[in-house]
């Protein structure tokens, strides 16, 4: 599962503040890369993403096989077809190829969010941990050095990130919500084996 997400959201939460003002003021910083690795719930909802994505799979493989087939008999006749037949096969094949990534698309729209679904627990409980470790610290801001952040050098002793996963191991999030039922017609990138069928052109 595609879940580069979750490190642009943690940039959201952690923030970038100017340092104009820092005087005084405690900071701290985390790689959202590496607590993402080790967040409770990441391998259960990869794998139930996967689970779900089977359907959809199967879907977009006979879509596919359907297309290509139309197309190979297109291929073998193409030559015998008078004008009129030969504009009409083309007109079905284009027909076909609109229908095909319409539906393509719908199915890419449900695994994004259901994607976002299976990740929202991690997301907050992150967020939570993130937010008392800050209180608790008493930290005015937290850094995300793997967010595309300006930091370029940093005090590693300021480097809370085994804090936050020690932490979210204490504070697992909820089970991930079983998968509704997918109209047949998917994840942040098209489902495994998919490409895009072209009809070939008179």
């Amino acid at each position: 599962m595609r879940l580069s997400s979750f490190v642009g959201a943690c940039a959201l939460v952690l923030g970038v503040p100017a340092l104009a003002s820092a005087q005084g003021q405690k900071f701290a910083y985390v790689n959202s890369a590496a607590i993402l690795q080790s967040a409770p719930g990441r391998t259960e909802a990869e794998a139930q993403f996967d689970k779900d994505m089977t359907s959809m799979r199967a879907a977009v493989q006979k879509l596919s096989d359907s297309l290509n087939t139309l197309q190979e008999v297109y291929a073998k006749e193409e030559v015998s077809l008078s004008p009129a037949a030969k504009e009409a096969r083309l007109k079905t094949l284009r027909e076909k190829q609109a229908d095909y990534q319409d539906r393509v698309q719908k199915m890419q729209e449900q695994a994004q969010a259901r994607e976002a679904e299976l990740m929202q627990p991690i997301m907050d409980n992150v967020r939570k941990v993130l937010d008392d470790i800050r209180a608790e610290g008493g930290f005015a801001f937290i850094f995300d050095v793997a967010a595309g952040s300006l930091i370029v050098s940093a005090d590693k002793n300021l480097d809370i990130t085994d804090r936050v996963v020690s932490k979210l191991r204490l504070a697992a999030p909820r089970a991930a919500p079983a998968a509704a039922k997918p109209a047949p017609a998917g994840p942040t990138s098209a489902p495994a084996g998919l490409n895009t069928k072209k009809p070939p052109t008179a």
